[in-house]
């Protein structure tokens, strides 16, 4: 069992800790073994998973965007839903329909693929706005209304979508509205020499995919979330994640800055970080490895969201910031 590290005022039961600890372990080694040399956007995936939010995966294609979003369902089990979306997607493909029995005259719900706890939406930005904006209802509560009926998703429900680089022949840009459901937006790059020579000899990539099996169970995986928002965050880390919050709204070069939904899910983000990382409190480390994915997207310069560019700003917020002594 790990070894759990614990701060002497507080944190949530060690059993449960420990357990979420081992959980997060056993995803990050079953799906690090197929995504290889990419362990940061692995982890920052399960962190997204463990803080109950939503993973936006952004590259170009053949970078193993779509890779990353099988392993992480594959590992959890469970049930997998995928969208491939294209501009002739309508809502209902995501959502379901009621269909109509003449036999008896009644309508029926037929569910569609976003029943499930582990959802793929794979090229989310070909979809047209009116099929994005079908996610904005289960992303955020986690629940889905058709034809003025609601219906529960899934526990957990964990939504990883992928997108191609804006300006692509085809996409649409995804609206703030829909970006901000996202927890954490990362990037894949391209792998080291040494990672693709292990995805070129099939020990990584869709060869080892093919083999995974789950290494943990929903109820698991729910339990784990619900011990994350546990996770101790001392009152001087709260102001950390406050004033960095600030300094993006004064920020010269921003014409929006972090909502205060950014900051909730700053602090939840460093809370699942430091159960991935094998600790029962938070520490600025953590605030800061989770930053830049939970803010990037959630910050608008004077031409609109740009990630790359909004990483950057974000860079230079925390190197400005001071940061809380132990």
């Amino acid at each position: 069992m790990t070894q759990v590290s614990t701060p002497t005022d507080g944190g949530p039961a060690p059993a449960e800790t420990e357990d979420a600890i081992e959980a997060s372990g056993r995803l990050f080694a079953a799906v690090s073994s197929a995504v290889r040399g990419k362990d940061d956007v692995v982890r920052l995936g399960i962190v997204a998973l463990l803080a109950g939010g939503h993973l936006l995966v952004e590259d170009l294609p053949g970078t193993g965007k779509t890779l990353l979003a099988k392993s992480l369902a594959a590992a959890l089990g469970g049930r997998f839903g995928r969208v491939q979306c294209t501009p002739d997607l309508l809502p209902t493909d995501i959502t379901g329909t009621s269909v109509f029995s003449p036999a008896d005259g009644s309508w029926t719900f037929r569910p569609g693929p976003l029943f499930a706890n582990v959802l793929l939406v794979d090229e989310i930005n070909r979809a047209s706005p009116r099929t994005q904006a079908a996610l904005l209802e289960p992303m955020e509560e986690h629940q889905v209304t058709v034809d003025g009926l609601t219906h529960p998703l899934p526990d957990p429900f964990f939504c990883v979508a992928t997108q191609n680089p804006h300006g692509q022949i085809g996409t649409f840009p995804l609206p703030e509205s829909q970006l901000d459901r996202f927890a954490l937006v990362v990037s894949m790059g391209l792998p080291d020499r040494s990672a693709e020579r292990e995805i070129l000899t099939g020990r990584g990539g869709n060869d080892v995919y093919a083999e995974l099996s789950p290494v943990v169970d929903p109820a698991r995986v729910a339990a784990a979330i619900a011990t994350v928002h546990h996770v101790y965050c001392a009152p001087p880390l709260v102001e950390y994640v406050l004033d960095l919050a600030q300094a993006t709204r004064v920020h010269p070069d921003l014409g929006v800055g972090a909502s205060p939904r950014a900051s909730v899910g700053l602090l939840q983000a460093a809370r699942a970080h430091a159960i991935v990382a094998g600790r029962a409190h938070v520490t600025p480390d953590d605030v800061q490895a989770v930053v830049g994915p939970a803010f990037a997207h959630r910050i608008s310069l004077g031409g609109g969201v740009d990630t790359r560019a909004g990483s950057a700003v974000v860079a230079d917020i925390v190197a400005r910031t001071p940061v809380p002594r132990p």
